[in-house]
C-alpha cells in the first residue's frame, strides 16, 4: 500500500525520517527535562520539610 514515489522517493523518505527523528528527540527532551524538574522540586521540598509520599 506504499505509493510509487518515483524520482522523489529519496527526498520524501528523507523528510519522513528527519521528521520522525525530530519528534522522537522532542519527546526524549521533554521526558528528560520533566524528570530533572521533578528531581529539583523534590529536593526543594525536602529542604523545606515538605516530604510527601
Amino acid at each position: 500500500m506504499i505509493p510509487d514515489l518515483g524520482k522523489y522517493a529519496v527526498p520524501v523518505l528523507t523528510a519522513y525520517g528527519a521528521s520522525i527523528a525530530l519528534l522522537a528527540g522532542l519527546v526524549a527532551l521533554s521526558l528528560w527535562r520533566g524528570a530533572r524538574v521533578r528531581r529539583m522540586l523534590r529536593e526543594v521540598e525536602q529542604r523545606q520539610g515538605r516530604i510527601d509520599g
